[in-house]
């Protein structure tokens, strides 16, 4: 288990390990969106990736980083979807149960997929304190072990092998751009540019109605998320103080992103490369179309973080 930031050997140790738990998604491209954005994108399609989404990488991970007696009495944790999924997925791994903690307003497909893989949920006020508090009580009564979305160095080094994976195919790339909400797969990211591909830029992309990570960067102090409001339901949590100390060493730049343009990114996926991306995953898209002529020209590899939509909102008129 790791206690301090991930070194080189301890990210190419857990993808070792979580390896025949995850898929080695695809890097899909299109000479059509390529044209449209004025870049050489490579697409990772964690959207194909187990419970559809990267999160499974850092739950796994940290799941089977624990030791018998802490996984005893299941794990827990708090999610507005993809992590509660991750978390179910990999109780279900270790056939343990898993207690989630869930906001009121979760979409009903990440509802109905942490029930598919047997987790317990426990309902709360679509608040951070709402959700603390609720899962403050739920370890309580079972004495679960709790594993933090995202300011988790185990979770973290999960994460950083999805941009492991694209060095691997890809070491030349200008810049690569995930979403950021908590900041675990930004921060995972940083690691793996730093270790195996140092001279590629790390970006993000965040909504502008929950840009508290740009705030953060910008104030130099962590800004807490209150009141979000945007379609890309994966990203409404606050940096953590891990994720933050190794984000902010190597990302300058987040760009913001309204709605609308999350939509068209959506848009252009959906209908050029005919796959499915949810909102979050669409945001480093919409970002690098928003500033085009800044990266025109260059290699720039995208995390598609996830695919987990509510086929019943239409977001496309």
């Amino acid at each position: 288990m790791l206690h301090t930031i991930p070194e080189r050997d301890d990210i190419i140790e857990v993808h070792k390990r979580i390896s025949r738990y995850i898929h080695h998604t695809p890097i899909l491209t299109s000479k059509a969106i390529d044209q449209i954005a004025g870049c050489e994108i490579k697409f990772k399609c964690e959207n194909f990736q187990k419970i559809g989404a990267f999160k499974a990488r850092g739950a796994v991970n940290a799941t089977l980083s624990l030791t018998h007696k802490q996984r005893r009495n299941g794990i827990a944790t708090h999610s507005s979807g993809n992590h509660a999924q991750a978390i179910a997925y990999a109780a279900s791994i270790c056939n343990i149960n898993a207690y989630i903690v869930m906001p009121e307003n979760a979409p009903q497909i990440k509802i109905n997929a942490v029930r598919g893989y047997g987790a317990r949920i426990f309902f709360c006020e679509p608040t951070l304190k709402a959700r603390e508090s609720t899962i403050e009580k739920v370890i309580e009564e079972t004495s679960a072990y709790f594993v933090h979305p995202y300011n988790d160095y185990n979770v973290i080094a999960g994460q950083a092998t999805a941009s492991l994976e694209i060095y691997n195919q890809f070491p030349d790339l200008d810049y690569v751009i995930t979403p950021v909400g908590g900041g675990g797969l930004l921060s995972g990211t940083v690691l793996s540019t730093q270790y195996f591909s140092p001279d590629t830029e790390v970006l993000a992309g965040e909504p502008t109605g929950a840009d508290d990570a740009f705030q953060t960067l910008k104030k130099g102090v962590i800004v807490p998320s209150v009141n979000p409001d945007t379609i890309a339901d994966g990203l409404l949590t606050s940096l953590g103080d891990k994720t933050y100390d190794i984000i902010k060493k190597k990302v300058t730049h987040i760009i913001l992103v309204s709605d609308n343009e999350i939509i068209e990114a959506m848009r252009l996926i959906w209908e050029r490369m005919k796959i499915i991306v949810e909102p979050s995953g669409a945001v480093p898209f919409a970002a690098i179309l928003k500033e085009r002529e800044m990266y025109s020209g260059k290699k720039i590899g995208i995390i598609l973080s996830g695919g987990n939509i509510d086929l019943t909102k239409i977001y496309f008129k």
